[in-house]
């Protein structure tokens, strides 16, 4: 009887030890050395130089440099123009993911693009990689265990460039701001911080996406009095308010401009006679240290356009960073919440944004920069715009982690 009954639990423990392993050996089985990515942007629209064609190809330099390839790895990379259209963004991704079996989005300028597929990514368990929407609300309200958030949001644009203007006298504001996610979320924190360091808000007014006749909003602002008028929208909507701007005299009549998210393309399509003296905050900048200078030549070789954006530029860190969360994991689960997990356990360290890491609510931390635009007889070379004015290190770059309201992130009791 004793030796059935140590015959019976000897058995039970070995079935307890196959089902206890059963797990990660079937997690194991499930690992493959295969990866196709989903450059998701607008590729014909206002923000095609913000990202669009320059981010598949920073898509593609982020494949060879990771070194996957030469070890064995099948890595594709397709790309789609989502038109700056939620739904269109949402249907191709769709497609993507059920058809091409798409593993991990990048890009997705435009953040009523990338809140929708923020939340297909979750459904779905895919990667999605958010280099190009602002809207701080994709690690806030609407975080996803799935999305990392890299490069900049609405909260930094506005502790940047926001706080640097009222503490130097710019204390009244109006708000000229696009008329969806992104602009709302733009104005939203910028006035927070305005307030916060004793400004006013003297009115706002909102106008359509991708517009071309910005006189009546920009009388608005005029007739407002107010010290600055804050430009919280992005691309060719910033350049034609700023161009429409010199024509009513604003600036002349001694009204301040403030472009909130501005990038080198911008700067380059006004022209540094128009564009001179404005500030704006970024995270990247082509011609800040011998390595993003190298970055920019090799990207340059293959998109002869215009050097990175910081847009450009986070879709290949974003993707290095994949990478090596893949490596670590020993291969491809395809569980994009796993991928996420293991990429918020490593730091984070390339040579366009150097050290950082990943917080739990998906907002990756580095540092900005406050940047002003020289003028024409300062720019020694091409694309030689920005003069550095401050920078804001990263733990003061962001949203403190502590007043997110992302579900993800434990408050301490």
């Amino acid at each position: 009887m004793k030796r059935s009954i140590a015959a019976l639990a000897l058995s039970a423990g070995l079935v307890f030890t196959c089902l206890a392993f059963a797990p990660a050996a079937l997690a194991q089985e499930k690992l493959d050395k295969v990866v196709k990515i989903g450059a998701l942007g607008d590729q014909s629209g206002l923000y095609q130089d913000i990202g669009g064609p320059g981010s598949t190809v920073a898509a593609q330099m982020a494949i060879e440099d990771s070194g996957l390839l030469a070890k064995g790895w099948k890595i594709d990379l397709i790309s789609g123009d989502h038109q700056n259209k939620p739904d269109v963004g949402t249907n191709i991704a769709k497609q993507w993911i059920d058809v091409e079996k798409v593993d991990v989005f990048v890009d997705l300028a435009s953040s009523g693009v990338g809140l929708a597929v923020a939340n297909l990514a979750k459904e779905k368990n895919v990667v999605n990689l958010n280099s190009g929407s602002a809207s701080s609300d994709l690690t806030g309200s609407q975080c996803s265990p799935n999305t990392v958030h890299w490069v900049y949001d609405t909260y930094m644009l506005a502790n940047g460039t926001g706080k640097a203007l009222v503490k130097s006298g710019g204390d009244t504001w109006f708000f000229l701001t696009a008329d969806y996610a992104f602009g709302h979320a733009l104005e939203r924190d910028t006035s927070a911080v305005i307030v916060a360091n004793g400004g006013k808000i003297l009115g706002s007014v909102k106008h359509p996406l991708n517009n071309a006749d910005f006189s009546s909003f920009l009388l608005q602002a005029q007739n407002s009095k107010a010290k600055i008028v804050g430009l919280a929208n992005a691309g060719g909507d910033t350049t034609n308010a700023i161009k429409q701007a010199a024509e009513f005299g604003i600036v002349a009549g001694g009204q301040k401009l403030a472009g909130m998210l501005m990038f080198i393309t911008d700067v380059n399509s006004l022209g540094l006679n128009v564009a001179q003296g404005l500030n704006f905050t970024e995270t990247f900048y082509w011609d800040m240290n011998d390595q993003t200078r190298a970055f920019t030549k090799r990207f340059n070789e293959r998109f002869k356009k215009n050097p990175p954006t910081m847009v450009q530029a986070g879709v290949y860190s974003s993707l290095i960073h994949y990478f090596k969360a893949l490596e670590a994991l020993g291969g491809n689960p395809h569980d994009g919440r796993a991928v996420v997990a293991k990429m918020k356990e490593m730091p984070t360290d390339d040579p366009l944004f150097g050290k950082g890491y990943i917080r739990a609510d998906g907002r990756k931390i580095h540092p900005a920069y406050l940047f002003e635009v020289k003028k024409p007889s300062e720019s020694k070379y091409p694309w030689d715009y920005y003069k550095l004015i401050a920078t804001i290190p990263a733990d003061e770059a962001f949203l403190p982690l502590e007043k997110s309201v992302c579900p993800l992130v434990k408050k301490k009791s």
